[in-house]
């Protein structure tokens, strides 16, 4: 019987999948990738995990329920994304590399968060529940600690997206109308997102950044 395990380290900064969102007329979220613009980030750092889960893990997939043991090192401690957030965003990647077929699978995780500002990374463990097990143990410190304070972020503001007209399009009009305005594509002014599967304009793409 094979080792139900598998280890992973990327380094970099870790990043959130919410951060990097558009959305197109249907209210649907979009991930760009060829846009030339910030937002390209997310899909090259999902890539960037898929490439080396793969390399330290050649061959191996992992088909059953897993536990998965998740430490993040960020470079600051005062600035960094909300760490129950990037979870998304790496287990999309590993799931990409074919380690694991189906991020459902991880039925039991617990998150870290350290600072190491020369060295930032994840470092992720998985084990399959067939032949590990976790334990769960909380009790008072010794010494007393400094507490660790947060405050809420500085772009918390209830922002409402102004509503969107609906419209129903043809797969043949969708593939060289950009979603958001309607108007017929070039081929020059074309930005794709969603694997390809979306076309917006390049007018209407800055706009979503102004």
């Amino acid at each position: 019987m094979n080792n139900p395990y598998a280890k992973v380290i990327i380094s970099g900064s870790p990043i959130s999948k919410s951060n990097f969102k558009l959305f197109n007329i249907r209210g649907r979220a979009i991930l760009p990738y060829n846009s030339g613009k910030y937002h390209d980030r997310y899909a090259l750092y999902e890539e960037q995990i898929a490439y080396e889960c793969r390399n330290q893990n050649p061959g191996l997939v992992l088909s059953e329920s897993l536990i998965a043991v998740l430490k993040v090192y960020y470079k600051s401690k005062k600035r960094h994304p909300d760490t129950n957030n990037i979870t998304k965003s790496i287990f999309d990647g590993i799931e990409k590399s074919g380690l694991i077929v189906n991020d459902a699978q991880i039925r039991k995780i617990i998150i870290e968060e350290f600072y190491d500002k020369d060295n930032p990374r994840f470092e992720l463990e998985l084990f399959g529940e067939s032949l590990y097990n976790i334990e769960y143990k909380i009790s008072e410190n010794p010494v007393l600690k400094e507490p660790i304070n947060y405050s809420p972020p500085p772009n918390k503001k209830n922002k409402l997206r102004k509503p969107v007209k609906v419209l129903n399009y043809s797969s043949e009009y969708i593939k060289c109308h950009c979603e958001i305005c309607g108007k017929k594509v070039s081929k020059y002014d074309i930005i794709s997102a969603n694997k390809g599967k979306t076309i917006l304009c390049k007018k209407c793409f800055n706009k979503l950044f102004k």
